[in-house]
C-alpha cells in the first residue's frame, strides 16, 4: 500500500489523515481525491501542497469514470474513503445527498477496488451507525439501530463494504470512528461552531439540556488508529475507534468557555434536533488489542483544539462570514 486514494481528503479528518501519512512514511504517495463541496478546502492541505509525493484531484466519488481515471493515473493500490456527507442536521434539511454521496458514492468506490484489484479498500463510518445506546458500550458485533438520514447512510455504506468482500473477496477493513475534534473542522460542527461563537461572545446554543453524552477524540488519535487498521487489521472486520470516556455536551461547552474565559451566560437552551440521540458509546477493546492508544484525554483534546481556533482566525472567519455559511445557519438555527 504505497499509493492512496484518499477521497475526501481535503474535508476535516481526510485533511489530517493526509498529513499524518505524509509526515509518517517516506514511501507512501497521497492522492486526495474531492469534490470540493461546502465542506472541502484546499487551505487544509497547505501544509503538504509542495510535498512531492503529494496530488490532487477534484472529482466526485458517484462519477465512476473520474474515479476510474484517477486509479489508472496514480497507479492506486489502496483507497481510504473518507467523502461523505456527514452533518445529520443537514441530513434532517437534505437526506437525499447524503444516500446519493454515503451509498452510491461508496458502491463506485467499492466497484474501482475491485476492478484495479487494490490491496485494501478502507471505509471510514462512524459510532452513531449503532443508535443511541442507553446502557453498555456498541461492539463492532452489535446491530445497527441508525436514527437519522446521516447514520442511516453510513449504515448502508458499511454494508455495502461487508458484501463486497463476502462475494468478492474484496480486502474492505471498516473503523467506525467517535466525534472527532482537532484542527480544520468545518465549523458549523458544534465544537468549532461553539469556540468560535465564544471568541466573538455570541450564544453557544445548546441542544435541548444538553446532557447527550458524546465521546470526543482527538483527530490525530483517529487517524493513528485508522493507519494502524490499515496495517494491521484484519480484511472483513470492523474497528471501533474512540478514547472510552463520555462527556456532555453541557460540559463539553463549558470546557471551552472556561479555556476562553468567557462567561456561562453565553449558553443558549435551543430546541433540541428530531430524533436525537441521548448517548453513544463504544468499545474500542478490539482496536486496543492491536497495540493503539489515544495520546489525548478529553481535556487534552478540547484544550488543543480550542488553542488552534484561536491561532487561526483567518481560516475560519474566511467561512463564517461567507454567504452559504451564513444561510445555513440561519435556516437551522433561527426557528429555535
Amino acid at each position: 500500500m504505497k499509493n492512496l486514494l484518499v477521497t475526501g481528503g481535503a474535508g476535516f479528518i481526510g485533511a489530517n489523515f493526509t498529513q499524518f501519512m505524509l509526515n509518517t512514511y517516506s514511501d507512501v504517495t497521497v492522492t486526495v481525491f474531492d469534490k470540493l463541496t461546502y465542506a472541502g478546502n484546499l487551505e487544509n492541505l497547505a501544509s503538504v501542497s509542495d510535498d512531492l509525493r503529494y496530488q490532487f484531484y477534484q472529482g466526485d466519488i458517484c462519477d465512476a469514470e473520474a474515479v476510474d481515471k484517477a486509479m489508472r493515473q496514480f497507479n492506486i493500490d489502496a483507497i481510504v474513503n473518507f467523502a461523505a456527507e456527514t452533518h445529520v442536521d443537514r441530513s434532517l434539511m437534505e437526506p437525499g445527498s447524503f444516500i446519493q454521496t454515503d451509498v452510491y458514492g461508496t458502491f463506485v468506490l467499492l466497484e474501482a477496488a475491485k476492478n484495479f484489484g487494490v490491496e485494501r479498500y478502507h471505509q471510514i463510518s462512524t459510532d452513531e451507525v449503532y443508535g443511541e445506546v442507553m446502557t453498555g458500550r456498541s461492539t463492532e458485533n452489535d446491530n445497527l439501530e441508525p436514527r437519522s438520514p446521516y447514520s442511516a447512510s453510513k449504515a448502508g455504506g458499511d454494508l455495502l463494504c461487508l458484501s463486497y468482500f463476502t462475494s468478492f473477496d474484496l480486502p474492505v477493513t471498516i473503523t467506525r470512528g467517535s466525534n472527532n475534534i482537532g484542527p480544520y473542522q468545518y465549523p458549523e460542527k458544534v465544537v468549532p461552531l461553539f469556540v468560535t461563537n465564544a471568541i466573538d461572545n455570541k450564544a453557544l446554543p445548546i441542544y435541548g439540556d444538553g446532557s447527550q453524552m458524546r465521546d470526543y477524540q482527538h483527530v490525530q488519535d483517529h487517524c493513528a488508529g485508522i493507519d494502524m487498521v490499515l496495517r494491521k487489521g484484519q480484511v472483513g472486520e470492523i474497528y471501533n475507534l474512540g478514547t472510552g470516556e463520555e462527556t456532555t455536551n453541557l460540559t463539553m461547552a463549558q470546557s471551552i468557555l472556561a479555556l476562553l474565559g468567557k462567561p456561562e451566560s453565553l449558553l443558549q437552551p435551543v430546541t433540541d434536533r428530531p430524533g436525537h440521540d441521548r448517548r453513544y458509546a463504544i468499545d474500542v477493546s478490539k482496536a486496543g488489542a492491536l497495540e493503539w492508544e489515544n495520546r489525548y484525554d478529553f481535556a487534552a483534546a478540547i484544550d488543543a483544539t480550542v488553542k488552534w481556533y484561536v491561532d487561526n482566525e483567518d481560516w475560519w472567519r474566511k467561512i463564517k462570514s461567507g454567504a452559504a455559511y451564513k444561510e445555513y445557519y440561519a435556516k437551522n438555527y433561527s426557528r429555535r
